[in-house]
């Protein structure tokens, strides 16, 4: 085997250009001077670099991280609501959303698997949730990248080789491109002389552009546009936004002292009222109410709030240094290193809505107080109609009064009370509430705090959450005195407050209404009926109630409600139907009278993806989600079975078996559960066995040597791990499973199951004594150069002939003679730039790996390839015959894969694999030298490396062997 030299500097030209989308070429190009060229790793390369990096933050709403974005198109659950996010416009879509659902990113859920793109443009798939947050989690943000200013594209390159001569000139349309085009600088060897086509066009976040002309110029000014970026992100604290951020929530506030924000005293309750005034909670055990108002000064804007004592002094003013919408930062104007840090807690985080809020006053009287033993043996009661009754202990008067809920000014909920009879002055006014809990409310009005407890232990022993909450569940079968009926009546209760005569909730049904309603501590269910129950509408006093009857009463009236859950007709459960569809795999039996899809197995997965499946393989995937409406359970399919596409309302639901209908469509699904979905099938102990080292380890390439090599149809999820113990419990993971050094012992594979069911598996690591020189023993390295001048010598670059050998070893040096390269003397200085004192030489190669010495020959050879024994006319009837594969490139099969169809009517050669066609040009030419063939219009990836002139130095009918410099082609013809 020969290893070839290559003309390293054309070679990495063409690996760059590669990245480009747009080549033009350029005939007449003033030579830049040392300043104008654009070198790896320089000053301006970096800022290049950094502002045509991913701006992972742009989409921060959907991951909530600038460590990455999300590649889109991406689809998302918000709320209940599918939604597929297209373009950037559509995240701004997003966050009007957001706030007309009151809600935030926590409420958002990705259909997996997504893709995230980091700030170098490399990209990863996600398979779930929990992947994703372990990266979030992770993420250390890139301070490199610059996001206040961008290029203005088209811009472009010329690219020149060592003396100057224009090579080619290179097109970059997108941040992407521009990107890699300087990261492929700074992986080159031979660093190319590339210099920037001016004028370049700048545009700034504020949508302004700026032209500039030199190096010097685009430095200065996206380093100055860095800067402005950080000082605005910093600096702009306007009073109005801060005014109107402080009223909206309440602010948990910490003091801090000498700088430190990491050791703070609080936290402290604020809350600003638009009316100028401020309630704190913490500094003592009363809550505190004074004034505030925010000052534009000579130092700037300040936050004055009168009589707030801080270690026993009296300071008022204080110099806003940081906004963000939820964070705020203040230093004191006299007190060095003393400050405030605020962050925002709004409604959202008290978990109560108003709707909320009005259900559970509602449901149970209330136990409250002030502290004191003022109301020991008083409860509130808060009834539908707004009216509130104060009981004491058994008595059957109560003191009456009103009560509404409200938004107050600070966006906080307020419940005002009115009206009473009695302690009006303790307990009338509007009370912001400012703790929320099921059975808990903490009320503030100034700096008078109350705490209401719920009291739901009823001599009935149930409460109106629980009658609601069974109510509902199945149908009922009614018996009053006031109906004398031969046949049992039947009704449901609808949670909507309708009432129906079967569990088909069509309007034809529907016979009434009902309603929950508390009177003081006793439980009412109100009718509206009509269809001959008509004599039953009134409010009934729950008087027994147990989990398959109620009792109810109206002065010598009854009615006895007794559950019947097997006349449901419509029995559908949400969490049911969700379970059932995870287990086992389901069929189409029946679309619409035909059972064409019922050789598919739709495998229903816990990530709420749909794998299709025939024979046991995966050809199909899509994803699915159940809704609740007021219409009933909805099964949403989103797959590439096109007449399965859209929301299906699901009217009838047995374990096995589900009947679906979307207009006049209707689909049948049964289970099965003899179709094998179990990943485990897929999975059995390993054993590797690698090589090795001198310090008695080896390298193991877990993931590609197990789970790799496994072609498993089933979802599942692998992480490796040092001991048993750790793989039980999925701790302390395996990181870099594809370089794992290990002496003889034992890894553990833990496979988990998309229903979270895991197995683990035992991973031997066995390692055996290999020859660490094999590679440099396998073949004869020989180095053949054409004698350009004719005269017995040329240049060689020695690394190349065992180039494939010495990327792992510790030391490489070579020599002119052996009995130098054995004793370790007289080393040749430049090895890549070496000329040959004979036309046939032998040099040596020492070769260090740990503490081993090896020796190996390299044989230089200077040919004439001044003889092709061609003529330009056998050339062309050699080529336009059968199809030729490059079957070396120097010294590699890199190429071969390509094939040749050299076309004579318009020079074209058709140069195609399996997967791509290009269409290039070729021509052939007699010079004195010999024939040349030139290549040219080579876009494609590897090839386009042929692209330039070759002289043919050797000429058969079924073999051309042809040379460009330091670089060999051979061309084989194939006829077959």
């Amino acid at each position: 085997m020969k290893a070839q030299i290559k003309y390293l500097l054309v070679f990495a030209l063409f690996a760059i250009l590669s990245l480009t989308a747009c080549q033009d070429e350029v005939t007449e190009v003033i030579n830049p001077n040392e300043q104008e060229t654009i070198t790896p790793n320089s000053t301006l390369a970096n800022l290049m670099s950094y502002t045509s990096a991913n701006f992972g933050a742009v989409d921060d709403i959907l991951d909530g991280t600038s460590c990455f974005s999300v590649e889109l198109p991406v689809t998302i659950i918000v709320s209940d609501i599918t939604i597929v996010i297209e373009t950037e416009a559509d995240l701004e879509q997003l966050e009007d959303l957001f706030e007309d659902l009151n809600s935030n990113e926590d409420f958002l859920d990705f259909i997996f698997p997504i893709t995230i793109i980091f700030s170098d443009y490399t990209e990863l798939v996600i398979e779930n949730a929990d992947q994703l947050e372990n990266f979030i989690n992770e993420c250390e943000e890139d301070d490199n990248v610059i996001e206040c200013v961008d290029f203005v594209y088209p811009i472009s390159f010329s690219v020149f080789d060592s003396e100057f001569s224009l090579i080619d000139t290179v097109t970059i349309e997108n941040d992407e491109a521009l990107y890699e085009f300087l990261e492929g600088l700074e992986d080159n060897d031979n660093a190319l002389i590339v210099s920037l086509n001016y004028p370049v066009t700048l545009e700034f976040s504020n949508n302004e552009t700026l032209e500039v002309n030199s190096n010097e110029e685009l430095a200065e000014t996206i380093a100055s546009a860095e800067d402005d970026c950080e000082d605005d992100n910093e600096d702009d604290c306007e009073e109005e936004e801060i005014a109107l951020n402080l009223i909206e929530c309440q602010w948990e506030v910490y003091l801090y002292t000498n700088d430190d924000l990491e050791n703070l005293d609080g936290p402290y309750t604020f809350i600003f009222n638009d009316n100028g005034n401020v309630i704190i909670e913490g500094l003592n055990q009363d809550p505190q109410t004074t004034t505030w108002e925010l000052l534009e000064t000579d130092n700037g804007l300040e936050l004055s709030i009168a009589s707030f004592y801080y270690y026993e002094e009296q300071f008022g003013n204080w110099l806003v240094v940081q906004c963000d919408d939820d964070e705020l930062k203040f230093e004191h104007l006299t007190v060095d290193g003393s400050g405030l840090f605020f962050e925002q807690e709004c409604e959202d985080d008290l978990d109560c809505s108003l709707l909320d809020i009005s259900d559970i006053l509602q449901e149970c009287p209330w136990d409250f107080s002030d502290g004191t033993d003022l109301f020991d043996n008083y409860q509130m009661i808060f009834n539908a109609n707004g009216e509130l009754l104060i009981t004491e202990g058994g008595a059957t008067s109560a003191i009456g009064g009103n009560w509404s809920l409200s938004l107050s000014n600070n966006g906080l909920p307020e419940i005002s009370i009115s009206n009473l009879t009695a302690f009006q002055d303790y307990l009338g006014g509007d009370w912001l509430i400012v703790e929320c809990d099921e059975d808990r409310l903490q009320i503030l009005r100034l700096d008078y705090t109350i705490v209401l407890e719920q009291d739901c232990e009823a001599n009935l022993g149930c409460t109106t959450e629980q009658i609601g909450a069974n109510i509902v569940e199945c149908a009922w079968e009614l018996e009053t005195n006031l109906i004398d009926s031969f046949v049992p009546i039947y009704v449901y209760f609808a949670p909507n407050g309708q009432v129906y005569t079967s569990n088909n909730d069509d309007p034809e049904n529907q016979i009434g209404t009902w309603e929950m309603v508390t009177v003081a501590s006793d439980i009412f269910i109100e009718f509206t009926f009509q269809q001959g129950l008509d004599v039953l509408t009134d409010q009934w006093q729950v008087v027994e109630c147990t989990e398959g009857e109620l009792y109810l009463v109206n002065g010598d009236n009854y009615i006895l409600l007794s559950q019947e859950c097997d006349l449901n007709e419509y029995n559908c459960d949400y969490e049911v139907v969700e379970i059932n569809l995870k287990e086992c795999v389901w069929n189409v039996v029946n679309l619409n009278g035909s059972n064409d899809l019922i050789e598919y197995d739709f495998d229903f997965t816990e990530n709420y993806n749909v794998n299709i499946s025939q024979n046991n393989e995966v050809i199909n995937e899509g994803s699915w989600s159940v809704s609740e409406t007021d219409q009933g359970l909805l099964l949403n399919l989103e797959l590439q079975f096109e007449n399965l596409i859209g929301s299906w309302l699901i009217v009838e639901c047995e374990d096995d078996r589900l009947e679906l209908v979307r207009g006049d469509d209707i689909i049948v699904l049964e289970r099965d559960c003899t179709v094998d979905t179990n990943p485990f099938n897929c999975f059995n102990d390993f054993e590797l066995v690698e090589c090795v080292d001198p310090n008695g380890e080896a390298e193991f390439n877990l993931s590609a040597d197990t789970i790799g090599l496994i072609d498993c149809p089933f979802n599942f999820t692998a992480s490796f791990h040092v001991t048993e113990v750790d793989a039980d419990n999925d701790t302390n993971a395996i990181s870099n499973t594809e370089s794992y050094f290990s002496v003889t012992g034992q890894v553990y594979l833990r496979i988990v199951a998309d229903n979270g069911n895991f197995e683990i598996y035992i991973i031997y690591l066995n390692t055996e004594e290999c020859d660490l020189f094999e590679c440099f023993v396998s073949f004869d390295a020989v180095i053949e150069l054409c004698d350009e001048g004719n005269d017995g010598f040329e240049t060689f670059n020695l690394t190349n002939a065992f180039a494939n050998c010495t990327t792992s070893v510790d030391v490489v040096t070579y020599y002119e003679t052996q009995a130098d390269a054995e004793v370790g003397t007289n080393p040749i200085a430049n090895p890549e730039a070496y000329t040959n004192i004979a036309v046939e030489q032998q040099v040596y190669v020492s070769v260090e790996i740990g503490n081993q010495l090896e020796v190996f020959p390299i044989l230089l050879l200077l040919e004439d390839c001044n003889q092709g024994d061609c003529t330009e006319e056998d050339a062309d009837a050699f080529l336009l015959e059968c199809i030729w594969n490059a079957v070396n490139y120097n010294g590699s099969d890199n190429l071969a894969e390509y094939n040749f169809d050299f076309e004579s009517s318009n020079q074209t050669v058709v140069i195609y694999t399996n997967e791509i066609t290009i269409d290039a040009i070729w021509s052939t030419s007699q010079t004195s030298a010999g024939v040349i063939v030139e290549f040219s219009n080579v876009a494609g990836p590897n090839i386009q490396a042929i692209t330039g002139e070759w002289l043919i130095v050797e000429c058969e009918e079924a073999r051309l062997e042809l040379h460009r410099g330091d670089d060999i082609l051979v061309l084989e013809r194939n006829c077959d």
